[in-house]
């Protein structure tokens, strides 16, 4: 404030209504209260310094006082124990009480004291045989307190002085028991003595060094004696180490073992069965473990820990080689031999199989071979995110897990896992409780396998050796049936609980049998209907149809916020339910897709059976746009639509592409002028001169006679479209060599192309983007493809079953093989092909070193699969990459992904249905007088549909251009068919005319011809007349 003039202080007053004196007595009492804490804090402080201090001087004390005794031991006993006889370790003898008093690991005399004390006892114990007598007289009941307390002490100090000195020791660690004079035999061999079972203290001293950690000790022991031992090989009774081992691992608290329950960190599991390759160390160990029983009760021990397993293990050794992946390849490799044997249990099956899930779930994915399966699909940033956080393992302990999961152990647990369940169980009754564990432990394990390990020889085994494929069948048949499917979230630690029950068992069932179904031959799965009958596959299409469409369709949707406001773990989860539902339905999507190219072969269902019953208007109007989730389900599974409602939207894609191009090159046009008798190297030599865009745009063609004198008719369509009928005919035609024809009269590229064209690679080419181009302008002709020729253009591989209509014969010889109930060794085959080309034979290996490997019982489905595989593919396989390339410089590969072999083929073609004459009559159009009702139209109509296919293909090719129909039906032909009244009168002169067409505008100029034999008579001429467009 300014300066008034009054120098008095004013008064000041709070305008919250306190006093000074209730502000003074708050400012007392915190300062109370801060100087009560300081001397608080410093009594405390007091106190603390009196302890350390206390505790300080009882240490000194302890130290001096057990220095003072470690003299008078030596006084008494003598340095090296040369003063010790067999009553010193006797209960009433002072001798051990003083040793483990003032013993100190790393004091080397009390190490070396203690090493001659092992080797007397040895020697003691040997020469009389009782070990109770040494340490508790003649009555070990009345002093037994103190002599299991001595005992405890002495072998937890064996197992600690060799911990401490183990670096030392390194090379002592391993021995066998007959080298003693080595410091560490000693004290390994009296841990074993005194720990033998048949001792009354066995359980209680093992117990005890459970409590105390001990095998965490022995597992830095053995680390060091494996590290320093790289090439050992155990020989004989094994190591002295070992046979520690082997007494410790029967502690499993059973009968007669009274061991009570211990922390699962400090257990033999956690600690020793996850050192790297044990059991490479100590073979006799690995018999032990894998005996019945045993291997039972410490598997059933991890698996009661479910997935808090990992959390209880030791630290990784490495990145590389962490805790888990050891445990995992040490149980894989002793769970063949338990799993082999008779007496193995259900219940054991279902352990390890969950026990092996959880540990695989954590394991990087093992790739030592290329997998052609599809893999599971996760956003971009998830998978840059693993990428960046997983670590390859190291490859020798990722070979250890590949090789353990081999045929003879997935056959082993699948077969009991089953054997008990029933496959003819009644529909009306729904899965039991041991169904579904049987059902969730061999799905969740094998799902986790199928991601993690290569699945080429995985999968053989399961499809043909195992009963896997009927019975889970059956399993989702009947909760199909029920209406009840049961949850297995249990068996995947990232499963939620309300994940779709048939989520797991589609994920292992599809595959399997998808790759069965490579497999399988025509006569097993139509005629002997194996292993599923048609009807079941029937019920099987309509389950897969409603799951994709769920998946795909109706559950698609996720919530973008639900991950950023979870907390990391269940993100995580989130994230792998998300994957294997995205990978169910790539999976079902391919099994699918695979039983719909089954049905195309020989019928078993209604082709409607694979269309979703949700596709309606919207969904198609979605499915032409770009990034939607209706054109994602078009690419995934194009079956889901139905047929027509696909060639709609790609003609609709074709359609823009043309008026994009057609807009864009104004008055350019691109004109051939092609000599008839030199139509195809005339069109070879003019369109391989086009670039990408002129081929998408107009081309003009006017034909030259053989006078050399230019055709009649202006091009404006027609003429192009008869020039891609016949060009194609005459490319594709056998007797030009570019390709051969089976024998059901399909052409697929000659194998020997080359010997017959030195430039058959660009000749291939070119009817590539030949092809492409009639389907381009929606021009259909009359070209047969081979079903396996037509699946390269989809970049699709071809099997077994697509070979009966290359080469049945040697379809036939293969079959035989594959059900060749002797020794196939016996019929001399090897790994080698001949190929017969126009009488020059060569012969091929099949695999390196075929010539020199003989086809045998164990290898015959490969031998047929590489014989098939080398004529289906290999053979044709530069023409057929030549050719695509061609063909994709027009249709795109997402435009032909929507369609099967089958349908391509009709989209190439037609069918003979759209030869309707009564659909032509209902869209046609009339002009000149002509209607239809007209006496001329009425004997028309009666004619044509009179006519052979052969003159209505000739009759549509004379007023179309084209001999085939539009795919969906007459109503789709652009224009309409128009007949015209071709005179005005009906003069002697009109009649005589012959019918003309303009082929550009689907125009039929008809005469007004007086009876039904003239008007046929003139029709047949013209149709038949193959005059060029001199008629017109």
């Amino acid at each position: 404030m300014f300066f008034s003039g009054d120098p008095s202080t004013r008064k000041r007053v709070d305008l919250g209504g306190r006093s000074s004196k209730e502000r003074d007595r708050k400012n007392l009492l915190e300062q109370t209260r801060v100087e009560r804490n300081r001397r608080l804090w410093h009594r405390q402080q007091n106190s603390a310094a009196l302890k350390i201090q206390k505790c300080f001087r009882g240490r000194k004390d302890v130290r001096l006082e057990k220095s003072r005794l470690r003299e008078q031991f030596y006084k008494t006993y003598g340095k090296y124990c040369q003063n010790v006889d067999r009553n010193s370790f006797c209960v009433n003898s002072d001798f051990l009480r003083q040793f483990l008093y003032f013993f100190k690991a790393d004091n080397i005399d009390d190490f070396l004291v203690l090493v001659q004390i092992c080797r007397l006892l040895q020697q003691f114990v040997h020469e009389d045989g009782d070990v109770v007598k040494h340490f508790a007289g003649v009555d070990y009941s009345s002093t037994g307190g103190l002599v299991n307390y001595r005992v405890k002490q002495l072998v937890y100090s064996c197992i600690c002085a060799l911990h401490q000195n183990r670096n030392q020791l390194k090379d002592q660690l391993l021995l066998s028991p007959e080298e003693l004079d080595a410091s560490a035999v000693p004290l390994l061999e009296v841990i074993v003595l005194l720990i033998d079972p048949k001792l009354p203290w066995s359980c209680k001293i093992v117990g005890y060094l459970f409590q105390n950690n001990a095998l965490g000790l022995l597992r830095e022991i053995i680390l060091t004696g494996k590290g320093n031992a790289e090439n050992y090989f155990p020989i004989g009774k094994g190591s002295s180490l070992e046979r520690l081992l082997m007494v410790v691992i029967c502690h499993i608290g059973q009968k007669p073992c009274v061991c009570s329950d211990i922390n699962p960190r400090y257990s033999f599991a956690s600690q020793i069965i996850t050192i790297p390759f044990v059991w490479h160390l100590f073979p006799n160990l690995r018999q032990v473990f894998a005996a019945e029983g045993m291997s039972q009760h410490y598997i059933h021990h991890m698996a009661t820990f479910g997935q808090n397993l990992i959390n209880s293990l030791p630290k990784d050794m490495s990145n590389e080689v962490p805790s888990y992946a050891c445990m995992l390849g040490n149980i894989l490799e002793t769970s063949g031999v338990a799993l082999s044997q008779p007496a193995c249990s259900f219940d054991m099956a279902v352990d390890l199989a969950a026990v092996t899930t959880f540990l695989m779930e954590a394991l990087p994915s093992v790739r030592t071979s290329d997998n052609r399966e599809s893999s599971m699909i996760l956003d971009d940033d998830m998978i840059e995110d693993e990428a960046a956080a997983e670590v390859a393992l190291d490859k020798k302990l990722e070979q250890q897990i590949y090789n353990a999961i081999n045929p003879r152990f997935l056959l082993h647990l699948t077969n009991i896992l089953f054997r008990e369940i029933s496959s003819v169980n009644a529909l009306e009754y729904g899965p039991d409780d041991r169904e579904v564990a049987a059902v969730g432990a061999a799905c969740g394990f094998l799902y986790v396998t199928f991601n993690k390990l290569p699945m080429e020889r995985i999968m053989t085994v399961l499809a043909y050796r195992t009963e896997l494929v009927p019975m889970l069948w059956n399993f989702m048949k009947r909760c199909h049936e029920n209406k009840k499917w049961s949850s297995l979230s249990e068996w995947l630690s990232y499963l939620s609980g309300d994940a779709p029950g048939w989520l797991l068992p589609l994920a292992v069932f599809c595959p399997v049998y998808k790759h069965m179904l490579m497999i399988v031959d025509n006569e097993e799965f139509y005629e002997q209907e194996r292993p599923l009958s048609l009807k079941d596959i029937r019920s099987l299409i309509i389950i897969l149809r409603q799951a994709l469409w769920q998946l795909l369709w109706v559950n698609h949707t996720t919530n973008p916020n639900l991950l950023k406001s979870a907390s990391a773990s269940s993100a995580s989860k989130r994230q792998s339910v998300e994957a294997i539902q995205q990978r169910v339905s790539i999976v079902v999507s391919e099994l699918l897709s695979q039983l719909q190219d089954w049905n195309n072969r020989r019928q078993f269902t209604s082709p409607s059976d694979f269309h979703a019953d949700g596709v309606n208007d919207f969904f198609i109007s979605q499915a032409v746009t770009e990034n939607t989730r209706a054109n994602e389900i078009l690419k995934q599974a194009p079956f889901l639509i139905p047929f027509t409602s696909r060639v709609k939207i790609f003609s609709s894609q074709l359609a823009a592409v043309r008026q994009r191009h057609g807009s864009q090159a104004g008055f350019t046009r691109n004109r051939f002028r092609i000599k008839r008798d030199r139509i195809l190297e005339d069109a070879y030599n003019q369109m391989s001169q086009l670039s990408e865009d002129n081929l998408r745009g107009l081309i003009r063609v006017t034909f030259v006679n053989e006078f050399g004198v230019e055709e009649a008719g202006i091009d404006g369509g027609g003429i192009f479209k008869d020039f891609m009928e016949n060009i194609t005919r005459a490319a594709f035609d056998v007797q030009y060599g570019l390709f051969k024809e089976t024998a059901d009269h399909l052409l697929y590229p000659n194998p020997g192309s080359g010997m017959i064209h030195e430039q058959h690679f660009q000749f291939f080419h070119f009817l590539g983007t030949l092809l492409a181009k009639a389907m381009f302008e929606g021009i259909l002709v009359d070209i047969p493809f081979a079903t396996f020729f037509l699946s390269k253009l989809k970049q699709k591989y071809n099997y077994l079953n697509d070979l009966p209509s290359l080469d049945p014969e040697l379809y036939r010889h293969l079959i035989f093989l594959k059900h060749y109930d002797g020794d196939i060794s016996d019929l001399e085959l090897y790994f080698v092909i001949v190929n017969n080309e126009y009488g020059e034979q060569t012969e091929e290996e099949l695999l390196p070193g075929g010539r020199n490997l003989r086809v045998t019982n164990d290898n015959v489905i490969t031998f047929i699969h590489l014989v098939a595989n080398h004529r289906l593919n290999f053979q044709i396989r530069q023409q057929s990459s030549h050719f695509l390339r061609g063909f994709q410089q027009l249709i795109q590969k997402d435009w032909i992904d929507m369609f099967n072999e089958h349908e391509l083929q009709l989209l190439i073609s037609g069918s003979l249905e759209s030869l309707d004459v009564d659909d032509l009559r209902q869209h046609t159009n009339y002009a000149g007088g002509y209607h239809s009702d007209h006496y001329v139209i009425e004997m028309f109509w009666e004619i044509l549909k009179g006519f052979s296919l052969e003159n209505r293909k000739k009759f549509l090719k004379f007023v179309t251009g084209c001999s085939r129909g539009p795919l969906l039906g007459f109503r789709y032909l652009e224009p309409l068919f128009c007949i015209q009244r071709a005179a005005g009168t009906a003069s002697e002169e009109a009649l005589d005319r012959l019918p003309t067409s303009a082929t550009c505008m689907n125009l039929l100029k008809l005469p007004p011809y007086q009876s039904k034999e003239q008007l046929e008579t003139k029709l047949l001429y013209a149709i038949n007349a193959d005059a060029g467009f001199d008629l017109s």
